[in-house]
């Protein structure tokens, strides 16, 4: 059993499809399938039903994949600490994100850090504060970076940086009343977001229940979100990050409700090796400047 059977076999059992799992591993459908029959014939068991021209997996599959992604992980942590001996020269550090750090928070930390280290890989995973959890967990990711609270004691987490949250609508509004907030018609993000964990925490802040609003719009992605908004859908709660260039440009108005600092926090698996290159970029985080707040 090879680390290449593996690889391709957790491609095609989290796929389902073996042209798209053999595309995604960098091999031909044919060598996909070669590795699969040899693991299944020198364990004399069958890893996935064919079932018409779908495959699924079997219960021993399902079984294996658990294993598999743990000894990839595993193998994954042995390169990153040989990769240390090169003194940071070279390397590949996998990162994943939520939404708002990954397209507006991370990127310009990012590259400050690539022009110091210039030979070390980033690639960026992004997901919401759920997924982002998993994939540090499991080791598919070395370090996340979240907006939305994290519970699982797997995982160490910290304060990176903050964030201001506001309210936006395309119309202004003088005051903002818990009648107000029960009327008005709201866009969302998806659950499990940590905008929206965020939101329905300041709305029972104020002796409200979210299930209690006017929710017109869930949508994946601040971009929909925003645009939403700003077709006159309804009110929003999003990032200063997000919103900041149509609040200049007049195209949005922030409303007048406070809201406590929002905090980003780093997770990272307790068990797993610390890499150099991830302690360099948690450095290189701490020392960049701090966003500058936007003036209701």
């Amino acid at each position: 059993m090879t680390l290449e059977q593996l690889r391709i076999f957790v491609a095609v059992a989290e796929r389902e499809h073996m042209t798209r799992a053999a595309e995604a591993v960098g091999v031909t459908q044919s060598a996909a399938s070669a590795a699969i029959a040899t693991l299944e014939a020198r364990h004399a068991i069958k890893l996935f039903h064919r079932v018409g021209r779908g495959i699924e997996l079997t219960d021993a599959g399902r079984f294996f994949l658990g294993e598999a992604r743990a000894v990839l992980a595993r193998a994954a942590e042995a390169e990153l600490a040989l990769g240390d001996y090169a003194g940071l020269k070279r390397g590949h550090l996998r990162l994943v994100a939520s939404q708002t750090i990954a397209a507006y928070w991370l990127p310009a930390r990012l590259a400050a850090f690539h022009r110091r280290y210039p030979e070390i890989e980033l690639s960026v995973a992004i997901a919401n504060t759920e997924g982002a959890a998993r994939q540090v967990r499991e080791g598919e990711a070395e370090l996340g970076f979240v907006e939305g609270a994290v519970d699982d004691p797997a995982l160490a987490h910290w304060k990176v940086g903050e964030d201001r949250m506001l309210l936006v609508s395309s119309t202004p509004a003088e005051a903002i009343t818990n009648a107000w907030l029960i009327d008005a018609p709201w866009v969302m993000r998806e659950t499990g977001s940590g905008t929206r964990a965020t939101f329905e925490a300041a709305i029972r802040d104020r002796g409200l229940d979210p299930r209690n609003l006017n929710v017109v719009l869930t949508l994946p992605s601040n971009e929909s979100v925003l645009a939403a908004v700003r077709a006159g859908v309804g009110a929003a709660l999003l990032s200063q990050l997000v919103v900041a260039p149509l609040l200049e440009a007049r195209a949005l108005f922030a409303l007048p409700l406070a809201l406590p600092p929002r905090l980003f926090h780093g997770l990272r698996q307790k068990e797993r090796y610390r890499s150099k290159a991830a302690d360099a970029l948690l450095e290189a985080i701490e020392s960049f400047g701090a966003q500058p707040d936007w003036v209701i």
